[in-house]
């Protein structure tokens, strides 16, 4: 059995063998025929020769790794920085521009000369807070360097200072231009005069003109009541973009109270005097203001009453009008100030000599409007001091008195002269200027939203 087994072996290792040889001859003739006969070095085609340079240009040389070192990390090239970086920036309560230009990056040196060629055309002292500055830097060189400064003087201008070919800066101011647009808004008093007119879209700007107008014959806390109504004809001006940013002067305005409308129209007349006067020709006007304050509460009369701090009856000669804290104060007449400092129970106080008969004292100042100071005159309806609780006071308020012929009389009940009154020519100009002002309005749509109130 085993020598069978042996046989079987032997064979099958032969027919392997064989099988391998046959593979092998069959394989390299298919290789030689895919690669074609091996051509006649007689009859082949000659193949012309590349000069080294030519064939230098199609394939460029490989140098091998040892040629060309790996460059160090320091040696890449910096990221690109654009040419110019802009920045827009904030004032905040308290900020310098030399303070708000160097934490933006602007290099000191850099930032006094431009403020100083900006003082050319704009005090930045005038900056307030919230405002927007615009830095321009160049930024293709190894750090920022100033190209100019921009900012927004008021609402009618810009003021730029830019580098010029010198080193230097040079600025400009730049005027912009508005388009005019005439506005009419009314409505009816629910509750108070601020919250119809907010209600009504009057812009804040002129509900405070409209607060002064009749600040001389309304008491606002007392004479306003529900179902009273208002009426304003004014102008706004509006930017490229459509925002309205200024508003001018009020040109017409109704305050009916009670079923009795009190009209005003503005009028310039011949010699420049510009005024609001009623329809009968008669300024507004009054020798002093009932209430030298907006939007205050009258919390004490003139008069006997229990003393708050001291706590027995006592004359109180004046009115107090409770307002926040820094609440504008404004002269009720036009005059000089003959005293301002600090007044013992009056603490901080001002007070200002109208004419031969009348003065007004403002008292509980918390501070003085910048240039206050004796001998300083000052014109109806300027902001003098504000509001606050120095001396003798339990809390912000402002007291207010009114002096004829040295002694203080109650500034509610006064009988005040009234201002000019036109007659002839004048009267007859008035009169077509009021006409022109009630046409233009009747053509004028009654707008609810008429831009930013704030």
């Amino acid at each position: 059995m085993f020598g069978h087994l042996l046989r079987d072996v032997r064979r099958a290792g032969r027919l392997h063998l064989i099988s391998m040889v046959v593979g092998g001859l069959i394989g390299a003739g298919l290789a030689l025929g895919l690669m074609g006969p091996t051509p006649d070095p007689a009859s082949a085609v000659p193949v012309p020769k590349l000069h080294p340079s030519a064939a230098a240009g199609l394939v460029p040389p490989v140098k091998p790794d040892s040629a060309k070192p790996a460059a160090p990390e320091t040696a890449r090239p910096p990221a690109a920085t654009p040419a110019n970086v802009s920045r827009t920036v904030a004032i905040n309560r308290g900020d310098t521009l030399m303070q708000v230009m160097v934490r933006a990056g602007t290099d000191r040196g850099d930032a006094h000369a431009a403020i100083t060629a900006l003082s050319d055309v704009y005090d930045p002292r005038r900056l307030m807070p919230g405002q927007e500055i615009t830095l321009t830097f160049d930024g293709s060189g190894d750090g920022l360097r100033l190209v100019d400064v921009a900012l927004n003087a008021s609402a009618e201008s810009e003021v730029v200072a830019r580098r010029d070919t010198g080193g230097g800066f040079a600025a400009e101011a730049i005027k912009k231009e508005l388009a005019q647009q005439a506005q009419r808004a009314n409505g009816t008093i629910d509750d108070n005069l601020y919250m119809a007119a907010k209600r009504a879209g009057v812009p804040l700007p002129v509900l405070s003109e409209l607060a002064q107008l009749y600040g001389f014959d309304v008491d606002f806390q007392r004479d306003i009541h529900p179902g009273d109504a208002f009426e304003l004809f004014f102008d706004s001006f509006h930017d490229a973009d459509g925002a309205a940013v200024k508003y001018g002067p009020i040109r017409y305005a109704r305050l009916s109270i009670q079923g009795t409308a009190l009209r005003l129209y503005r009028f310039e007349t011949a010699d420049g005097f510009v005024d609001y006067f009623n329809e009968n020709g008669e300024s507004v006007r009054k020798a002093l203001m009932k209430t030298p304050i907006n939007g205050a509460r009258l919390s004490s009369r003139y008069g006997m009453r229990k003393h708050p701090i001291l706590g027995y009856s006592r004359m109180h000669r004046g009115v107090d009008f409770a307002a926040p804290t820094g609440t504008p104060v404004m002269a009720a007449g036009n005059g000089v100030i003959d005293y301002v400092g600090r007044r013992g129970a009056y603490g901080k106080y001002i007070r200002i000599r109208h004419n031969s008969t009348y003065r007004t004292a403002y008292a509980h100042l918390s501070r003085y409007a910048r240039g206050m100071k004796r001998g300083k005159r000052v014109q109806q309806g300027q902001v003098i001091g504000y509001v606050g609780s120095t001396g003798r006071s339990t809390g912000p308020h402002l007291h207010y008195e009114v002096h004829r012929g040295g002694k203080q009389v109650n500034p509610l009940t006064l009988k005040l002269p009234s201002g000019k009154k036109l007659k002839g020519t004048e009267l007859a100009a008035f009169n077509m200027a009021r006409a022109n002002i009630e046409r233009e309005m009747a053509q004028t749509p009654v707008t609810r939203q008429l831009a930013r109130t704030e």
